[in-house]
């Protein structure tokens, strides 16, 4: 099977973790027991998620000029992410500080750096996007950035994938250049002011055509104009680290939507992939590749 083309605009951070048996909450000191630097960032975390499931990836993004920009670009290179229109900027490269605790949870503070550069695209960047069968989009970056790449793909007939996180609000332009918007339960409900999933993913249809709406544990729920609610359970695995696993299901997404497949059943295979991933530290490190997704979805050759 040819390999899809996905192009990826988004953020880049170096993820410095700290692991601990309870969060601490405000004004509050607890002692960790572990501390890991690793590569993230919402749009470098989808790249790799995407290249290690099966597709050929561009990453459109930007690194400070800084020690972790270096290590940023070797990461991406290392997972056979295309870097070669990442930009290097002056000045620090983002990061993101977290926190783990044991029940797998996190608490996440991101400082944007290089990633908020990215306000226009060069040339290069929307040829890229033009060129690709699915365009990945998330809000760790400038909207106006985010707004030109899902304008661009939509004038070249690209599927446009947008994971609205952190949640903030949706310019109309964007949501009508949006094929499939992708929010967890939390970011659903932040959209529509609706608590119940189910109801948040209806209320998104007025605005897009398709919504997953990703529910942690209990799985998906996948919602599309003129036809029934469909719900994907997730696999029963103990989570050691949830960081990255929403990346890792959108990612794994994107490549199966892209051979074809119809979105229930890619969102199974997704699911797959995020159960690998929160069995194990990190984000991106977390990622698991395409025989494993593919042995842990029960695919035969």
């Amino acid at each position: 099977m040819t390999r899809p083309h996905i192009a990826v605009l988004g953020s880049i951070n170096m993820d410095l973790v700290a692991y601990v048996a309870k969060a601490p909450q405000r004004g509050e000191t607890v002692t960790g027991r572990e501390f890991r630097t690793l590569p993230g960032g919402k749009g470098a975390n989808q790249a790799v998620a995407a290249a290690r499931a099966g597709a050929t990836v561009s990453m459109i993004g930007a690194v400070g000029n800084d020690a972790f920009g270096t290590q940023l670009r070797s990461a991406l290179d290392h997972s056979g992410v295309d870097t070669d229109l990442l930009r290097t900027v002056e000045g620090p490269s983002g990061t993101a500080h977290i926190v783990v605790d044991d029940d797998g949870g996190n608490a996440i503070v991101v400082i944007p750096g290089a990633n908020d550069t990215l306000t226009t695209l060069s040339p290069g960047d929307t040829a890229e996007i033009a060129s690709a069968a699915a365009l990945l989009l998330q809000l760790e970056i400038p909207m106006e950035g985010v707004l030109a790449a899902a304008q661009t793909a939509r004038a070249a007939g690209v599927r446009t994938i947008l994971t609205p996180a952190p949640a903030r609000p949706l310019p109309p332009e964007l949501l009508a250049a949006t094929d499939l918007l992708l929010p967890n339960e939390h970011e659903a409900a932040a959209l529509t002011g609706l608590p119940d999933p189910a109801d948040a993913a209806r209320a998104l249809l007025d605005q897009v055509p398709e919504v997953v709406v990703t529910l942690g544990a209990a799985g998906s729920l996948y919602v599309a104009r003129g036809a029934e609610p469909v719900t994907v359970p997730a696999r029963r695995v103990t989570a050691v680290d949830t960081t990255g696993a929403g990346d890792t299901f959108a990612g794994a997404l994107a490549v199966a939507l892209c051979e074809g497949n119809y979105l229930p059943q890619a969102a199974s295979w997704a699911s797959a992939a995020s159960a690998l991933s929160v069995q194990r530290p990190g984000a991106a490190a977390s990622m698991p590749y395409r025989t494993e997704i593919d042995t842990e979805a029960g695919v035969t050759a």
